[in-house]
């Protein structure tokens, strides 16, 4: 695993969905600008967590095809049906 791959492909990925870009989030009484939540990557010696999800070990396959996804390029695939818009 390529991890400072990971990490400069984690910053181009976020620069590509505008990393602190505010929206606008449609309310009762109107609009406001709110910036979107990020969802956390924390890497370790033996493993990563992604968002409030439990610790995963670097051999277990959904973290090597995670890991496989950004290094490709792409947001993790098993983001995509909480952010089709990206993360």
């Amino acid at each position: 695993i390529d991890l400072d791959l990971v990490l400069e492909n984690v910053k181009d990925l976020n620069s590509l969905v505008g990393e602190g870009v505010c929206e606008v989030e449609h309310t009762a009484r109107g609009a406001r600008l709110r910036r979107p939540e990020p969802v956390p990557l924390m890497l370790y010696q033996d493993g990563l967590v992604v968002g409030q999800g439990s610790f995963r070990p670097y051999q277990h396959p959904a973290t090597q095809q995670c890991l496989q996804d950004i290094m490709d390029g792409y947001f993790p695939s098993e983001l995509q049906p909480l952010y089709p818009d990206g993360v």
